[in-house]
């Protein structure tokens, strides 16, 4: 679910796909000296940083020239299709990972597969074989074995981001129990203050969900799941339990009702202005706290009790079947793989997957780091919750916001998703 980190677009699913198709700023052709390049990461993040420096190291190698273009998360999942099967589509992309997304893409013919560039360059050397389950996707779009579609260079997953000083004014500890997690809930709960920073309308609500049935869960119901082995229980023990308890939590007021209408960047806002002591989402807000929290510490924190918890390899460079300059393609990818280029992600709040652990000099970026190599040695990486089918985000959000609104009882909104999940994966697998 940025895994699905969406940003807000102001314009329909029409103007964004005419956006993406009228401003290829370069000649539909393909140029054998430039390169087209389109990510969606912000100047100021991690990646951002990191991919910026490697433009510079590109062009200064190569001669040739990087075209780049920002484009916003939701203008290439929106329109992807469209634009990549099309003489629009550039050279080298950011996409997102996972069934609904880059396996449907590849399924679609639309990605080149990359085993060749893989084995020349060494990328499968440099990534752990937990992180190449989502670079890798078969002939129905499913992750986990088929070809290479994707390189990730970066990972992610979620965790619970706190406010120090208001645990410490209320005389409150890290939990490390989920019991002792809803004595703090309760207790801020008691002082007139919602804890939890949430957004029901996107992410991040549908990730606390996940983990909460992640809590009740082992390895065998993920790869039901993500990766259909078997079918799912929608009324089994650990999606009762996740659904209950967000209704639970936010009858005591732990959650909001008001997130039923709020974005991910209106939760994220709340935390960093404090009005939520409590943030529950992913490593990517990492580098925006640091640099935007300037009135309290925080910290973070994996969620307690549990040993499987939201996340992946990060979003991948891909290269689409139509790109004009696949070679150039494949040097920028190794070129973001180098540690020094590693380096400049984990000093600035991102998750290196091949850096040298003695460049991480910053000491937030050492924690988050700690935090994400502790989650990936006990095999805790499970995914994202909308990752099953391609409009599993959209039909989870708005489950969650019904059962926030009270609209529909937890039963209900299990038996709504379960059918919504169900058809999905038949569209996919038969």
């Amino acid at each position: 679910m940025k895994h699905t980190k969406t940003l807000a677009v102001a314009a329909s699913l029409a103007a964004a796909a005419l956006a993406l198709s009228g401003c290829s700023g370069g000649d539909a052709g393909g140029d054998a000296d430039t390169l087209r390049l389109w990510h969606y990461e912000g100047a100021d993040s991690a990646m951002g940083k990191a991919w910026d420096e490697a433009i510079k190291v590109f062009e200064e190698e190569t001669g040739a020239t990087v075209e780049f273009e920002e484009k916003s998360f939701e203008q290439i999942r929106s329109t992807a299709s469209q634009v990549l099967n099309s003489d629009e589509a550039p050279d080298l992309l950011e996409y997102n990972k996972g069934n609904a997304t880059a396996g449907l893409l590849s399924s679609q013919g639309l990605l080149t597969p990359l085993d060749d560039a893989v084995e020349e360059y060494g990328w499968d050397d440099a990534l752990a074989p937990s992180l190449q389950t989502t670079a890798k996707y078969d002939e129905d779009g499913i992750m986990g074995s088929g070809s290479w579609f994707g390189v990730p260079n970066y990972g992610e997953f979620v965790e619970v981001y706190y406010n120090k000083d208001a645990f410490a004014a209320a005389g409150l500890e890290v939990p490390t129990t989920l019991d002792e997690f809803e004595d703090v809930l309760a207790a801020f709960a008691a002082q007139g203050v919602t804890p939890l920073a949430e957004s029901a309308a996107e992410y991040p609500l549908g990730q606390l969900w996940y983990q909460l049935a992640l809590s009740k869960a082992d390895r065998q119901f993920v790869n039901d799941y993500q990766l259909y082995e078997n079918p799912v229980d929608w009324t089994g023990d650990e999606i009762t339990y996740a659904t209950e308890t967000i209704a639970d939590w936010t009858g005591k007021g732990y959650i909001s009702t008001d997130s039923s209408g709020l974005k991910a960047e209106d939760a994220g806002v709340g935390f960093i202005s404090g009005d939520y002591p409590i943030f529950f989402s992913g490593s990517w807000w990492y580098g925006r706290f640091a640099s935007e929290i300037s009135d309290f510490e925080w910290g973070t924190f994996l969620f307690p009790e549990t040993e499987l918890s939201p996340g992946s390899a990060g979003n991948m460079w891909v290269v689409p079947e139509q790109a004009k300059n696949k070679e150039l393609a494949y040097e920028f990818i190794d070129i973001t793989m180098r540690p020094e280029i590693q380096a400049i992600l984990g000093n600035n709040g991102g998750v290196p997957v091949a850096a040298d652990e003695a460049d991480i000099t910053d000491p937030k970026s050492q924690e988050l780091i700690a935090n994400f190599n502790a989650l990936t040695e006990k095999d805790g990486i499970a995914f994202y919750p909308d990752w099953p089918t391609p409009t599993f985000y959209d039909e989870l959000n708005a489950a969650l916001q019904e059962l926030v609104n009270g609209t529909k009882s937890p039963a209900d909104v299990q038996q709504q998703l379960g059918e919504q999940y169900q058809a999905g994966v038949e569209d996919i697998v038969g």
